[in-house]
């Protein structure tokens, strides 16, 4: 199980440009903070600022392949920013990080990595949208340098070539392996060469991509990264096609809200029902009474009696706030984040679990 996330205080290195509303930003790793910056293909890190004088987080999957020893592996990690309209962190981003500027970055997490244990002779798809390229990157390049025989197949699809984010890195890595490494970008609102690559990917366009370009059948793993509603159009219908549902590791950059964690103050009465939660972190005990009428969270009463709780998008998304539950039960209102065994094995989203029994116990630890 990985470890647990934690914020140290990384300095900006170096932000260039990818296109005219996104940037890459690289952060420097002191040599005392290399360990903790390991990283797998396609983890994400979690960056924290005060804006406005308010707390906000935002996770960011990490956009270069690890390279132990090397200025892409420990001793960097580089994310990739897009500005988003109305995106308050996105926005402050882009004006406010330069060379020199100290920020909040979480140690690496996340699950959206390859489960194929051995790469020899496989062929890996991604279909991607946006800054959903992020993940992709590192991924596709791993995947290849693993092994002579590897293939990767991207499926990447965005407004016009100016918006394609890593346009340059794409095609230098398409020159390193121009036997296999296919691309395929799709352009809504240009017109291609190919009419299956241009417009929007609706199910008929993603079923002929699927017949002409990219066989189910010819995939051992796929990676889908994207709005929600793309990354859900792609697994309906690549199950429908029959590819198992483990075959498939998906990951959002966005579901469609903004949230943000309350930190609202709630005063629990002596007269009033409230459900007990019970929680253990980084090895201390921890209690919290929660009034059944304010609806929070686990995470929001954990955050009442221990503020270094972890959480990130607080939408269900990047799991950083995952804990195991060892007593009571609950439900979560959404989960993009957990697999089906981490579930069997007692995992919840604490930023998405309600109680549904007096006490609940849960373990951020394990």
């Amino acid at each position: 199980m990985p470890a647990r996330g934690r914020f140290h205080a990384l300095t900006v290195a170096d932000v260039r440009p990818l296109t005219d509303d996104a940037i890459e930003v690289t952060f420097a790793v002191p040599e005392e903070l290399v360990d903790d910056y390991r990283y797998l293909p396609g983890q994400n890190v979690a960056l924290r600022a005060r804006i406005d004088g308010r707390e906000v987080r935002r996770s960011y999957s990490l956009c270069r392949a690890p390279r132990p020893g090397t200025a892409t592996g420990p001793g960097e990690v580089s994310v990739a920013i897009k500005r988003d309209p109305g995106g308050r962190f996105s926005a402050w981003a882009h004006t406010e990080l330069h060379p020199g500027t100290v920020l909040d970055v979480m140690s690496p997490q996340g699950t959206f990595t390859t489960r194929l244990a051995e790469l020899e002779g496989t062929h890996v798809a991604g279909i991607a949208a946006g800054s959903g390229i992020t993940p992709l990157m590192a991924v596709a390049t791993s995947v290849l340098e693993a092994s002579d025989t590897s293939r990767f197949t991207l499926v990447y699809t965005n407004r016009s070539q100016t918006d394609v984010m890593f346009a340059d890195e794409l095609a230098d890595l398409k020159d390193r392996f121009p036997a296999r490494l296919t691309l395929h970008h799709v352009l809504s609102r240009e017109q291609r060469a190919a009419p299956v690559l241009s417009g929007r990917i609706d199910e008929p366009k993603l079923r002929t991509i699927l017949d002409r370009l990219l066989p189910p059948a010819t995939v051992d793993e796929w990676f889908l990264c994207g709005p929600i509603e793309l990354v859900q159009l792609c697994r309906d219908v690549l199950e429908d096609a029959g590819v198992p549902r483990e075959h498939i590791r998906f990951e959002l950059f966005t579901t469609g809200e903004d949230h943000e964690q309350p930190a609202r103050p709630v005063a629990v009465r002596a007269d009033e029902p409230t459900y007990a939660l019970d929680f253990t972190l980084d090895g201390q005990s921890n209690h919290v009474d929660s009034p059944l009428v304010a609806r929070e969270s686990l995470l929001t009463a954990a955050l009442r009696v221990r503020p270094d709780a972890p959480y990130s998008c607080s939408g269900g998304v990047c799991g950083t706030c995952r804990a195991r539950l060892v007593q009571g039960s609950v439900t979560m209102t959404e989960n993009y984040a957990l697999e089906p065994d981490e579930i069997e094995r007692g995992y919840v989203l604490t930023c998405q679990s309600h109680p549904t029994t007096d006490r609940v116990v849960v373990d951020y630890d394990s």
